[in-house]
């Protein structure tokens, strides 16, 4: 199958997204959206590459490992709205003080 754009590939490779999903949920980490992953995939691995074949995206869905995704996830948590203003940082702040 010739190269075609990412997201239109996302339904023919729905089974393998949802496979590391369930991969994930195994290793205890069951807040992995779809979206999520999708998104790191996008923006991460797939940035310099608009166009992939299926099979290069079915591999790179699979070959993927917990750490890679949770280190973009946290620093994606960094880059959002002051975490300090939201219930959770009010409350460490409280418990440090």
């Amino acid at each position: 199958m010739d190269k075609q754009p990412i997201d239109q590939l996302r339904d023919h490779v729905k089974p393998a997204i949802v496979s590391k999903l369930e991969e994930f949920v195994l290793l205890g980490y069951e807040d992995v959206s779809e979206e999520k992953l999708w998104a790191f995939l996008k923006n991460k691995k797939w940035k310099k590459s608009p166009e992939l074949s299926v099979h290069e995206i079915v591999r790179d869905v699979l070959a993927l490992k917990i750490g890679d995704f949770m280190n973009y996830a946290t620093i994606e948590s960094y880059k959002s709205a002051n975490w300090f203003e939201s219930e959770e940082g009010k409350d460490l702040l409280k418990n440090l003080i």
